[in-house]
């Protein structure tokens, strides 16, 4: 059966899921009706429509949730058991947050001890000295507004276009955060350390720089780099049961990755890649390997265009503990991974059918939810149909 989507006076046909139909007018929140997915392990409801690209959720410890939208609206939604209406606009964003192209506003995180201080952690594009950049903030979330915002982490140096800032948040279990930096689409500057481009930064919850990074000590690199040489970075996860540090990166042309971060490494980029480049000749030398730099556990040729990122831990889906899910953007796909000693025994698309490109992947309360970047863009909650 083809799906369909309304739009005011007409029906169009939209691959949204194999064998459900949805309505989605001018009007958001309607719910659509239940499906199937991952051959019948999980069951699918699109649970909000009529969001504006949203890129990242982040679920609050009183059961209700914040959705952040790229052209810089972030929306509050008291109860993720009923997400009616569009959420109420927080108040309170930073004045030089610029949406210009793939920035906005982006990742969302919530410090490891939120319930006490209420800090919420968030990464947006800003307009700075010589153009833009990727910055780190955080302002206190209570009563529908951030107070009390600082900025704690800018990119230098900043320069113009409008791509590749990266821009995911994690915490580790010692209460560090971590945010990754894209190239902004100047690939040679991932092998300087003296430039936050290419990077993956650590940093204090309060944004000061730990004195044991690794280039704390190194002339004219910036104390703040935990790794070098990654592309563009938009999935990081870390396991809460072996404190593995996940990642996974856009490559070029093919070549997108899925990495383990350890602290200090070069992961190699432009120098050694998958992928080539847009014109079709090779990137950097040409080789997947190379002494000194690190190379992907996990790639792939045609991308997918990798982007949000989490870990199976949840007692509801025991079966999966462990496996990593990864959303695709240019290849609008759900993969789970399977990994042992670093080697993938398995990978399974949960959303064959879906037919929308994929932003961020949560995992909370015993379901998985999944944020599709779209104008109108949907979240969707995934549950085990045992």
């Amino acid at each position: 059966m083809t799906a369909h989507a309304w739009t005011p006076g007409r029906l169009l046909a939209a691959p949204l899921f194999g064998g459900l139909l949805v309505a989605c007018g001018g009007s958001a929140g309607i719910a659509a009706e239940e499906f199937s997915a991952a051959d019948g392990e999980l069951r699918g409801e699109v649970v909000q429509q009529g969001l504006n690209h949203p890129w990242a959720i982040a679920f609050l410890p009183d059961g209700g949730a914040l959705i952040s939208e790229r052209p810089g609206q972030l929306r509050h939604f008291p109860d993720v058991s009923n997400f009616e209406g569009r959420g109420d606009l927080v108040s309170g964003l930073p004045d030089d947050l610029v949406a210009q192209n793939q920035g906005g506003l982006l990742d969302l995180a919530l410090h490891p001890e939120f319930e006490d201080n209420g800090w919420l952690y968030f990464t947006y594009s800003a307009q700075a000295d010589g153009g833009q950049t990727t910055r780190l903030a955080r302002g206190q979330f209570a009563d529908g507004t951030l107070e009390d915002v600082e900025i704690l982490f800018s990119a230098e140096p900043a320069t113009r276009g409008g791509r590749h800032f990266g821009s995911r948040i994690v915490f580790d279990a010692d209460g560090y955060v971590y945010v990754s930096v894209g190239d902004r689409g100047d690939q040679d500057r991932a092998q300087k350390k003296d430039d936050h481009a290419g990077s993956i930064v650590r940093l204090h919850d309060d944004g000061s720089v730990p004195d044991d990074n690794p280039f704390v000590d190194a002339d004219g690199a910036h104390p703040e780099i935990w790794v070098i040489g990654v592309r563009n970075p938009q999935g990081m996860v870390m396991d809460p049961e072996t404190g593995t540090f996940w990642q996974n990166e856009h490559g070029p042309r093919g070549g997108d990755e899925v990495n383990i971060i350890e602290r200090g490494l070069n992961y190699g980029w432009p120098v050694i890649s998958h992928g080539e480049a847009y014109s079709g000749g090779p990137i950097g030398t040409g080789e997947s390997e190379k002494e000194g730099m690190e190379s992907a556990i996990h790639y792939w040729t045609p991308a997918i265009a990798p982007s949000g990122m989490a870990i199976l831990r949840d007692p509801a889906l025991a079966d999966w503990d462990g496996d990593l899910l990864v959303g695709g953007l240019r290849g609008q796909t759900l993969r789970k991974l399977t990994f042992e000693d670093r080697e993938l025994v398995e990978e399974v698309d949960l959303l064959p059918d879906l037919g929308r490109r994929i932003r961020d992947v949560r995992v909370y309360d015993g379901a998985i939810w999944v944020l599709t970047d779209h104008n109108p863009g949907e979240l969707i909650r995934l549950t085990p149909t045992d």
